[in-house]
């Protein structure tokens, strides 16, 4: 193994119920595969439907009569502020963990799956003490204060792909409105989540407030369908999403659902290509491709398509690939085995398609173990194409020319998604009046990032509600309206 291991140890035999380790109710384990070497690096605890009810049960305790939902808010700050600390000082043992689970590049990992989700907590910590938690209203016919209270008990489950970091985006909203928690954290990476749970003990927050109970589908199911949950936010694909939503439809229970993406960045005739691939590198490859507001259709006006193939073969001829825990590996394995097949399969729908193959299209050489696949790039995409429709989920960029700005736009809207995009121009102001058209969450202006403090989310099936910025917490209260006297 890298010589940055031997990993951080938790309770892995054990679930975090009720503010303690507990064992878990049956035997079964989930073993945690390294993406690079294909070898067990650990076995956690698999939680069962028992385990669910007693997370439930915890978490509802905590809620109906314990001391969270009625702290005073600044209570509640003071006692994330402690687990942003514990963050902080865990920071190379974060970044280990999920390269270690999921195959995250080292020097990304340090960044996005380390770091992200302490200024994300960091953030909600900012944005607290400003939400409107209550107001007054008068008006001739009444006179009433509104309140914005906790929706309850939040079943909250994660993907694989930035585990801590997408858990902070629920929990961190969660906890500062006074909601408690049962955590389904993903079967491929649970191990971040078991720090976390060391941390929030540390930190002092009470019992039952945060539950963690690991495991698959099925049980996953089982705790959506809990009638001792309140609200479930779920971050995964369109198609489990459906179900989830389904299931909560069936009770009528509130959720929140951050699902795929199939992002444009359009690059218009004047556009700095310097900028747009530097934005390439960055968010369109990010984490081997494995993240959904990733922008991997190209769509760049004819003008410079030339130019921008041969960009993009330099470009990916640029990027390591390799080992996650070398700091120079750009491109890391895929997650899963499961994620490699999918993508190959895709690689071979792109190339009976008729596109034009720039670069890439197999498996790196010398990379015999490990989950990898090579960074792709397909030109002349037809925009209707498999590979230009559906979430690939893997480092294959398409890319698509246009000759004026509505066939642009109309290809950049060409998704059943609409999660995120960017447009790219010397000029700022044209680049924003073309992103007004662009029907997708988020859209970037020469890959400037929204940042923590703006809403995210999606359009279409890319989702429903959003996360992050004071809106943030929209998805974790219930607003509550009391007739007062008029004076």
């Amino acid at each position: 193994m890298p010589a940055q291991l031997p990993l951080w140890q938790g309770h892995y035999d054990k679930l975090f119920l009720g503010g303690r380790w507990a064992t878990p109710a049956s035997g079964q384990v989930l073993e945690v595969i390294s993406p690079s070497t294909e070898e067990v690096v650990a076995r956690v605890a698999q939680g069962a439907e028992a385990d669910i009810d007693t997370a439930v049960a915890a978490a509802r305790d905590a809620f109906d009569r314990g001391p969270w939902p009625r702290m005073p808010l600044e209570e509640r700050i003071a006692v994330l502020r402690k687990l942003s600390a514990a963050l902080a000082e865990h920071e190379t043992d974060i970044a280990h963990l999920v390269s270690a689970e999921m195959g995250c590049p080292i020097t990304l990992s340090t960044k996005m799956q380390a770091i992200g989700p302490r200024l994300l907590l960091d953030a909600f910590l900012g944005l607290a003490p400003d939400y409107p938690w209550q107001d007054t209203r008068r008006s001739a016919t009444g006179h009433a204060l509104v309140t914005r209270e906790p929706v309850g008990v939040v079943a909250a489950i994660v993907p694989w792909n930035a585990p801590l970091l997408i858990t902070m985006i629920k929990l961190a909203p969660a906890l500062l409105a006074g909601c408690t928690m049962v955590l389904k954290p993903s079967p491929e990476t649970p191990l971040d989540a078991y720090l976390l749970g060391h941390l929030l003990e540390k930190s002092g927050l009470p019992d039952g407030v945060v539950n963690i109970v690991p495991a698959g589908r099925e049980v996953s199911e089982y705790l959506v369908r809990h009638r001792g949950v309140d609200k479930v936010s779920f971050t995964g694909s369109t198609a489990a999403g459906r179900r989830i939503g389904a299931l909560c439809g069936e009770d009528l229970r509130r959720c929140t659902l951050e699902l795929g993406g199939k992002s444009a960045a359009v690059l218009l005739d004047d556009a700095d290509l310097d900028a747009a691939i530097a934005a390439v590198r960055a968010v369109s490859l990010r984490n081997t491709g494995q993240v959904c507001s990733n922008k991997t259709r190209i769509v760049v006006a004819r003008s410079r398509r030339d130019e921008l193939h041969d960009r993009l073969i330099d470009l990916i001829g640029s990027m390591p690939v390799g080992d996650p825990f070398d700091p120079a590996t750009e491109i890391g394995p895929l997650a899963s085995a499961a994620q490699r097949t999918r993508v190959e399969g895709y690689l071979a729908d792109g190339k009976a398609s008729g596109a034009s193959l720039l670069v890439g299209g197999g498996r790196p050489d010398g990379l015999e173990r490990g989950w990898y696949v090579s960074p792709t790039v397909f030109a002349d995409v037809d925009p209707d194409a498999k590979i230009a429709q559906e979430e690939i989920f893997g480092p294959v960029l398409t890319v698509h020319t246009f000759d004026t700005e509505d066939e642009a736009i109309a290809i950049a809207n060409n998704s059943d998604y609409g999660l995120n995009g960017s447009v790219f121009s010397a000029d700022p102001e044209h680049a924003l009046a073309v992103a007004r058209h662009i029907r997708t969450g988020t859209v970037e202006v020469n890959g400037n990032p929204v940042g923590f403090t703006a809403p995210i989310g999606g359009f279409k099936n890319s989702g429903i509600g959003r996360e992050a910025g004071p809106e943030g917490f929209d998805a974790y209260v219930e607003l509550k309206s009391y007739g007062l006297p008029l004076s």
